[in-house]
């Protein structure tokens, strides 16, 4: 599994795959299955059947999952794709951008 470097509401970049080069928020994050679901990425269609007689259905589009290793985070300052360092601070944990060394939160 994964360790958290990459969380809900962070930017990021695809590195891989058929969305390489596109950027995206994180909705989703599923520690589990190491996968995350990026906004307006990796969009499957799926068919839902209306259950109740106000409901309708339809083929719904949605994000799908995406690797966590397949994104990288976005520096904040650069706008550049970056590794990210956990460093302590005052007994807090805090996530940095290895390319320029500037907290992310």
């Amino acid at each position: 599994m994964a360790s958290p470097r990459i969380r809900r509401d962070d930017i990021v970049k695809v590195i891989s795959g058929k969305a390489r080069g596109k950027t995206g928020r994180i909705m989703r994050v599923d520690r589990e299955k190491d996968r995350v679901y990026v906004e307006g990425l990796n969009i499957q269609k799926r068919h839902r059947r209306a259950r109740t007689p106000g409901e309708t259905g339809g083929v719904l589009e949605i994000e799908g999952p995406i690797h966590i290793s397949n994104v990288m985070l976005l520096d904040p300052n650069t706008g550049d794709a970056t590794r990210v360092g956990v460093r302590r601070e005052d007994g807090r944990r805090v996530r940095f951008a290895k390319r320029g060394g500037e907290k992310i939160d």
